[in-house]
């Protein structure tokens, strides 16, 4: 890989469903960017997905906008084939909000080493671990003083899906794309996808991009279907080789005791006794020697 453009072309991908006023709120704060993107691409299914996206709510950036079918793979390789003339793709799920100097600081990540192929920044505070967080909450927070630069970057097993950028020419190369039987929410597709780029390139996290993850509820699998991919999604991806055996049952292990453990006294915001019986519904299919991912779409 050779070193970037002076001024390198960088597109935000996102791939949005059932989150309109969230996307708003996010095209909004992307304007604040010290280094503003190129363009912001955004692919949905349904028309109700972008009310109230307008080319007023990004002056001086292209907004382009995709209609694609349900689920995160499938929009993300529709932004990715429209995009591949650009030099970064930076995918941010549609509730994750960066500080204003997320662009430069992934730039200055991507510049200091012309191996780097993809990049994961730093998650401030993750809703997805709890019950949420309110827009309101996340833009409190980045409009405080930044605090000191964190320059640090080191070596991860791969990008966190929330917030991850890629190098172009290594997608225009490899022809990688995101893993479409992997549907809706898609369980463990940025790891696919990172593991399937890291034989080109590094794959790093740059503590100095940081942002904050709402890990909004609305648009997500129901808690069977959810379950389901915990298990099926790991051993699948094991089996095609871009995750390791041992990986993938600790983690099908793992989630289905967590899911079991907890259905006694669920969170209000998980449905875990859904999860439970999409894990056991999996585990049968597995010993039947069924690695679907798609069998979701039928449950």
């Amino acid at each position: 890989m050779t070193d970037l453009p002076v001024e390198p072309k960088v597109i935000v991908g996102l791939a949005s469903s059932g989150r309109a006023p969230v996307l708003v709120a996010l095209i909004e704060e992307l304007n604040r960017q010290s280094v503003r993107p190129d363009a912001i691409v955004i692919c949905y299914k349904n028309p109700a997905d972008i009310e109230g996206i307008t080319d007023e709510l990004v002056p001086g950036c292209d907004l382009v906008l995709l209609q694609g079918s349900r689920g995160l793979p499938a929009q993300r390789n529709v932004i990715l084939d429209h995009a591949l003339d650009a030099d970064i793709m930076l995918f941010l799920d549609d509730d994750f909000f960066p500080q204003q100097d997320y662009i430069a600081n992934m730039l200055a990540v991507f510049r200091s080493d012309s191996r780097i192929a993809g990049m994961t920044g730093k998650v401030l505070e993750d809703g997805a671990v709890g019950p949420g967080l309110p827009v309101d909450h996340a833009l409190a927070e980045l409009a405080k003083p930044l605090t000191q630069r964190d320059d640090m970057i080191v070596d991860v097993f791969n990008t966190y899906g929330c917030n991850m950028a890629f190098r172009l020419d290594v997608i225009r190369h490899t022809g990688v794309r995101f893993d479409e039987r992997l549907p809706l929410y898609a369980w463990y597709e940025d790891i696919d996808f990172s593991r399937r780029i890291l034989p080109y390139g590094r794959i790093v996290r740059g503590n100095g991009a940081k942002g904050i993850h709402l890990g909004s509820k609305k648009g997500k699998t129901s808690g069977v279907r959810l379950g389901y991919s915990q298990i099926v999604n790991p051993l699948y991806l094991a089996r095609k080789g871009s995750y390791l055996w041992g990986h993938a049952f600790r983690s099908a292990g793992r989630h289905t005791l967590i899911n079991v453990a907890k259905s006694f006294r669920p969170e209000p915001w998980v449905d875990r006794k859904g999860r439970t019986k999409g894990n056991w519904l999996a585990w049968r299919d597995v010993l039947r020697g069924r690695l679907r991912p798609e069998h979701i779409l039928n449950l």
